[in-house]
């Protein structure tokens, strides 16, 4: 396994990333229904296509990030356009320059995305939001890379510890956002920004991997 990637040679991150999101719209907007408008995978999927049509075929992986970052602050409505676009753009101004992305990079990048939801938003670990899917994922990284594990190793433990995140919002009654106002009843149900953080930093946990290969 190699310790980076190519910067300039790996916008295919966030081409995967496009498809995956692209495949899950019916199921991200069925999971927002129960609780939520039922609109967020079909402006998830509208704000990637719109980003994807954009990305340059000399793009790199942070230049491309930018671009999904910018179409979706500006373009997409609701609460989740934005803070995806500050989540992108955090993670694309993080890594800006550098020539290899290898597992210190990232983690910075996961952290400066994390820092721009936390900055657009008030939400934290068990509001029922996408915090509990990132929050987690972002430390398990972290520990991960501390511990001396290697980069696909830490995106090995990320991706679960996304998905742990993710489920844990069933059992969550939403504080924040539309969905607060049903109180007890949003329990029982996925947050959908849960759901869909975990697509994202798992597809590009896979995406990653395969580079490092």
């Amino acid at each position: 396994m190699k310790s980076g990637f190519e910067n300039a040679r790996s916008r295919v991150i966030v081409e995967d990333l496009v498809d995956v999101i692209r495949e899950h719209r019916v199921e991200l907007s069925q999971i927002d229904g129960a609780i939520g408008d039922g609109d967020h995978g079909i402006n998830m999927a509208k704000g990637f296509s719109m980003a994807a049509e954009r990305i340059g075929p000399s793009a790199s992986f942070t230049g491309a990030l930018k671009v999904v970052g910018d179409v979706l602050m500006t373009e997409i409505g609701g609460a989740m356009g934005p803070l995806y676009g500050g989540f992108f753009r955090g993670m694309a101004k993080a890594g800006a320059g550098k020539d290899v992305i290898d597992a210190p990079v990232f983690a910075a990048m996961l952290d400066e995305a994390s820092a721009a939801i936390q900055r657009m938003g008030e939400a934290k670990v068990g509001d029922k939001t996408l915090v509990d899917t990132l929050d987690p994922a972002v430390k398990a990284f972290h520990s991960a890379v501390s511990a001396g594990a290697s980069f696909a190793g830490a995106l090995s433990e990320m991706s679960v510890a996304a998905e742990k995140g993710r489920n844990s919002t069933i059992s969550l009654v939403a504080k924040v956002g539309r969905s607060a106002r049903l109180g007890e009843r949003s329990r029982g149900a996925l947050d959908a920004g849960a759901a869909s953080c975990c697509l994202i930093l798992q597809s590009m946990a896979r995406s990653i991997t395969a580079l490092l290969s």
